[in-house]
């Protein structure tokens, strides 16, 4: 099948592409990667009247670690970028963890991160890295810049609160409150496949105390599940067994798995507990190995 006709432009500053989008009133599409637009496209799950290219806008592939430990992430940053940076992985174990078990090698090559986001899809694993992590989406529109929350902008399956003309132009990750630790792990069938089930863990610590804790969920529902108000439960306290098992319980509660071909909702709802209290236990290990 070939994609419905549409219009092309390639832009050379934010303000143009805006101002394009702006102009054809929520009939066109941004497109940075198009690892998820293309097949659309392809499919004609997608016809706009005009593709708005903003590859040839300078300035918008980077990533960077602030001085205070904030991520800054341009919407041009491909998955690769993030894969190969030894200064993330150190400041953001999470997304260190998740970056290679994105799709595929050549996905990640073209891919982008905040694309990714934006797509919103239920599997995707960096909306739900974003979500543990308390991160936001800056957006920008006729009228200037906005933040979105990540618990805000992805709303539903392939959905987010981004208006027609406004383009996500970058992702932030907070400073952390203390250190930072975190892991994500992925059941796939295969390389590539849609995850079974996928968990994001990302923890801040002072000292061998819990300041903050977010987890996050991918493949286990119609969305991404937020399960922070679950791992809340670990702030102000020590990772212990005890409390690793509880959290790892409340957190199983909160998916939303359906029965499919790639496993029943009990064995999804098992997995999740089970990559929670792996994960956990992991940094608790971890953690007393370096003390």
């Amino acid at each position: 099948m070939y994609p419905s006709r549409f219009g092309y432009e390639s832009p050379k500053t934010v303000e143009e592409a805006v101002a394009l989008l702006d102009a054809h009133g929520g009939e066109a599409k941004v497109l940075a990667g198009g690892q998820s637009l293309v097949p659309m496209l392809r499919l004609r799950f997608a016809a706009p009247e005009m593709l708005v290219d903003i590859n040839g806008i300078d300035g918008l592939r980077y990533h960077r670690v602030d001085a205070d430990g904030t991520i800054r992430i341009g919407a041009l940053c491909r998955h690769e970028d993030l894969e190969e940076d030894d200064a993330v992985a150190k400041a953001v174990p999470t997304i260190a963890a998740a970056a290679p078990l994105v799709a595929d090698p050549i996905v990640r090559t073209r891919g982008t991160f905040v694309g990714s986001v934006c797509h919103a899809d239920p599997q995707g694993d960096w909306a739900a890295t974003m979500t543990a992590l308390g991160g936001h989406i800056v957006a920008q529109g006729p009228k200037g810049k906005r933040d979105i929350p990540i618990a805000e902008f992805v709303i539903g399956p392939f959905q987010n609160t981004l208006a027609f003309n406004e383009i996500a132009v970058e992702a932030v990750i907070p400073a952390p409150k203390g250190v930072r630790i975190g892991n994500y792990l992925k059941l796939e069938r295969r390389v590539g496949d849609f995850a079974t089930a996928s968990v994001a863990v990302a923890l801040d610590m002072v000292g061998d105390t819990v300041a903050d804790a977010g987890i996050a969920l991918a493949g286990v529902g119609g969305r991404t599940i937020n399960a922070n108000e679950a791992a809340s439960a670990l702030i102000g306290k020590k990772l212990t067994a005890e409390n690793i098992a509880s959290v790892a319980a409340a957190v199983a509660a909160v998916a939303e798995p359906r029965t499919d071909h790639r496993g029943s909702a009990d064995y999804k709802r098992q997995i999740v507990k089970t990559f929670v209290e792996r994960i956990l236990t992991g940094l608790l290990n971890t953690s007393q190995k370096a003390a």
